[in-house]
């Protein structure tokens, strides 16, 4: 994928209080599983403890307004050859302002996964932002392979 082209200026976002961190100290715990559990469609049910596992074995990135979290991804990989985005979320009240390009920007942008073969997602509604950074439909569907489990709900 290598350097995308730049859609957000840090600054702009900066100045205006908000902040992206891959300090996971900073993460609002409570903040990101009431979302996820309760008002995704791709976590609904999803336990606590699940969660827990899931942020400890991965790369986070809060997004930030003054010091409150407002947004939340994660990054699945080994660092060297793959990298899956996942529970990209910015809370409602945060929306429209570009806030999620800027995340998305963060993550590809990140020295640290330079290199990268493949990345992946999987998303029911937010095409089009992906496409900005370079996603699109597998090429090779048919190499792919799942098994999905939903949570159990109770």
């Amino acid at each position: 994928m290598g350097i995308i082209k730049t859609f957000m200026n840090d600054d702009t976002f900066l100045k205006k209080g908000f902040n992206i961190s891959t300090d996971k100290s900073l993460l609002d715990f409570e903040a990101i599983f009431n979302f996820l559990s309760q008002e995704s469609y791709w976590a609904k049910g999803i336990s606590k403890e699940r969660l827990e596992k899931a942020i400890q074995h991965s790369i986070c990135y809060g997004l930030y307004h003054q010091q409150k979290q407002i947004g939340f991804a994660r990054l699945i990989t080994d660092e060297s050859t793959f990298a899956y985005v996942a529970d990209v979320f910015v809370l409602p009240d945060y929306r429209k302002q570009g806030l999620s390009k800027w995340l998305m920007q963060t993550i590809i942008n990140n020295d640290d996964l330079k290199g990268i073969k493949r990345w992946l997602l999987a998303t029911l509604d937010a095409h089009g932002l992906y496409k900005q950074f370079g996603f699109e439909p597998l090429k090779a569907a048919d190499r792919f392979l799942e098994i999905l489990t939903p949570y159990q709900t109770h």
